[in-house]
């Protein structure tokens, strides 16, 4: 076995891991904080980070952990039906649960009781996942516009028209607004569910967000403060 420590944990606003972006960056406006652990906050572990605009986050999948693991898995992009190789998804269900996501590090803040904390937007992660390492993103080495996206193909640049009520929008915190509408405009629902009909729960910054899918346009039917 390898030793690993978990350095960190993020705070984010998605309480569970429906309606959380497919991959990082997709949602720029996605405020996170990357919050250390006590024996790992120590400024000068950080010095330099500030130069950088962007960071790789590796992670951990914890709610994902299993004894064991399968070579193929069922991607959501294929509709749940087709098998691909483990190697070539980003599937949590892997021989080593961990992730890797690329977010933008907005800053650098000393919390008077968490010590220094990384403010980053645009990530996909759910609150309080395991941390496991953090590295400078280089744009001369890790940025590949030419590269081919395989079985996902321009997955990327679809979106939705979002409905929001403005009577509904009215109870979302003016500075998760644009955060949400980001959110749903990239359809957070399960690949392989087109039911125009069914209304979607989605728990978000301490709201649960009601919301159905029909053709191209998201409408948001509910939006309820959780207890």
């Amino acid at each position: 076995m390898i030793p690993m420590q978990i350095i960190a944990h993020i705070r984010s606003d998605f309480p569970t891991k429906f309606g959380i972006p497919r991959q990082s960056g997709l949602v720029e406006e996605l405020k996170a904080t990357v919050v250390f652990e006590p024996e790992y906050r120590n400024p000068d572990a950080l010095r330099g980070l500030e130069e950088f605009s962007h960071i790789w986050l590796i992670w951990q999948f914890s709610q994902a952990v299993r004894e064991t693991w399968s070579p193929t898995v069922r991607p959501p992009r294929l509709g749940g039906n087709a098998r691909m190789g483990v190697f070539a998804t980003r599937s949590p269900f892997r021989p080593n649960p961990i992730g890797l996501s690329c977010v933008k590090l907005e800053g650098i803040e000393k919390d008077p009781r968490l010590g220094h904390v990384l403010v980053v937007s645009g990530a996909d992660l759910m609150d309080g996942t395991p941390i496991l390492d953090i590295k400078p993103y280089l744009p001369y080495a890790d940025a590949h516009p030419e590269a081919s996206g395989g079985f996902t193909g321009n997955v990327g640049g679809k979106v939705l028209e979002v409905d929001f009520p403005q009577n509904l929008l009215d109870k979302v915190p003016e500075d998760k607004r644009e955060a949400l509408l980001g959110v749903l405009s990239r359809d957070p629902r399960p690949s392989y569910q087109h039911d125009p009909n069914r209304v979607y729960g989605m728990a978000f910054a301490g709201l649960e967000v009601g919301f159905s899918v029909d053709g191209d346009r998201l409408t948001v039917r509910t939006v309820e403060r959780k207890e």
